[in-house]
């Protein structure tokens, strides 16, 4: 089924509503909708071997999740992003159907063609807003970069630019250069 345009801006339970659309990834930004295409093949081989790494370096102190909405926030004009990658405590519920901000230690974006903006600027000070501790964004090149940034008095503060090698502050190391 195909998404129509609501004509208005959108809460939690309108978006609730909305039909499924597989084809295409949706946000709601401030109650507006958000239609993109899907990533190109590329960013899901990131995407799937970053979760790879992250799980096997969590030490049981995180999971890693991709395609999941976080509520950034729950306002008559509601916020809801899907994150690349999202880091949650290992004992939260995987039966919601979304988490909020305040339940999530660590969102990742990784960077597709049109989505350098937003995910540098955007999603950089909305994920600062609503209180999520580290922020992650990957390029992907070449060469594959991550930039890290660390919640420091309500705002992110850029920790590092990794290239090759990424020891994060969250206390796991990727290899970047896998990746890829």
């Amino acid at each position: 089924m195909s998404i129509v345009d609501p004509g208005h801006l959108l809460d939690l339970a309108q978006w609730d509503a909305l039909p499924e659309d597989s084809g295409r990834q949706m946000e709601l930004a401030e109650g507006v909708l958000l239609v993109a295409p899907k990533p190109l093949p590329v960013h899901h081989r990131i995407v799937k071997r970053l979760l790879t790494q992250l799980d096997d370096g969590a030490g049981g102190r995180w999971e890693a999740f991709s395609e999941v909405e976080v509520v950034i926030d729950d306002a008559a004009a509601a916020t809801v992003r899907a994150p690349d990658v999202v880091l949650v405590r290992p004992d939260i519920s995987v039966t919601v159907p979304r988490w909020t901000a305040d339940e999530v230690l660590a969102a990742v974006e990784v960077i597709s063609p049109g989505s350098r903006r937003l995910d540098r600027i955007v999603k950089l000070h909305e994920d600062a807003d609503a209180g999520i501790p580290t922020y992650l964004v990957v390029d992907p090149g070449p060469p594959v970069e991550l930039t890290e940034f660390a919640l420091v008095d309500g705002a992110y503060r850029q920790v590092a630019v990794h290239r090759g090698t990424a020891a994060l502050q969250l206390g796991v190391t990727l290899e970047l250069d896998a990746l890829a």
